[in-house]
């Protein structure tokens, strides 16, 4: 089923598999560049995904060759008149819309089926997982642009490859092909470009099918890293697995082991 709200124009919503959600980035003659329009139409769908509780993963894509080029360039450079006050509220307007993919409550997954360059690679590393094409251009070239990173990239990038590598990906602004990409551990693998967007599906599916309030709680405990200490990690495990202990959905899953079949989460 496709979203028929006014912004799958530029933002394609549909629901291939049970409980799996794929956006698709549709500006594909502008390698799905973050326009303006294209912005406001990726709020309203992510805003109307929160709080949907048939929601149990999402894959976002880009329709096209590209996953995304990053931000519209003429727009990032187009008021150079503005003090640094107003620029910065136009800026942290822009990371916010398109960080609002990490308030969602369920696992995302980035299919990178082609270039994903500054912005459009922080969108692919704010989700949880991704896979790419072994061919896919990956680059957060900032200051090949002359500006600073924007969009959380030196949050983003260091905590998913370490600083080491992210220093010298900032610095040279170099490319990485998906395959590349893999050894870093900026992506969890590759699949090849004609099957990405099924395999990566498939992938949504599995974690579609383990039980959402698992899920849902373990996407918490690895936010923003992780735990601090071990002891903040007892702690956390010590309220959020005595709250999944007392669901149905756990009776079904020790069932289901014991009859060596799969499990039916519920939710409940």
């Amino acid at each position: 089923m496709t979203d028929t709200s006014g912004a799958n124009r530029l933002v394609r919503v549909d629901r291939p598999d049970n409980g799996v959600v794929l956006i698709t980035l549709a500006l594909p003659h502008r390698r799905n560049t973050m326009t303006a329009e294209m912005t406001a139409a990726w709020t309203e769908s992510v805003a109307r995904l929160r709080g949907d509780r048939s929601v149990r993963c999402v894959v976002v894509t880009g329709e096209g060759r590209a996953f995304c080029a990053g931000g519209d360039i003429g727009w990032i450079g187009a008021e150079p008149e503005k003090s640094v006050d107003q620029l910065r509220d136009r800026m942290l307007r822009f990371y916010r819309a398109w960080l609002s993919i990490r308030d969602l409550d369920v696992p995302t997954i980035a299919a990178i089926n082609g270039p994903a360059v500054g912005a459009g690679l922080c969108l692919a590393m704010a989700c949880d997982l991704r896979y790419a094409t072994p061919e896919a251009a990956l680059s957060v070239p900032f200051t090949s642009l002359g500006m600073h990173p924007g969009m959380a990239a030196t949050w983003l990038l260091p905590e998913i490859v370490g600083l080491p590598v992210a220093r010298e990906l900032f610095f040279t602004g170099r490319r990485l092909t998906g395959a590349e990409a893999v050894g870093l551990g900026l992506v969890n693998g590759v699949f090849p470009s004609e099957t990405l967007v099924a395999d990566v599906l498939s992938v949504a599916a599995t974690v579609a099918a383990q039980a959402p309030q698992a899920v849902r709680l373990t996407k918490v405990a690895l936010a923003a890293g992780g735990p601090a200490s071990i002891e903040s990690a007892l702690q956390w495990e010590a309220l959020a697995q005595p709250i999944t202990l007392a669901t149905a959905d756990l009776q079904e899953g020790l069932r289901a082991a014991s009859e060596r079949r799969r499990p039916n989460f519920t939710g409940d």
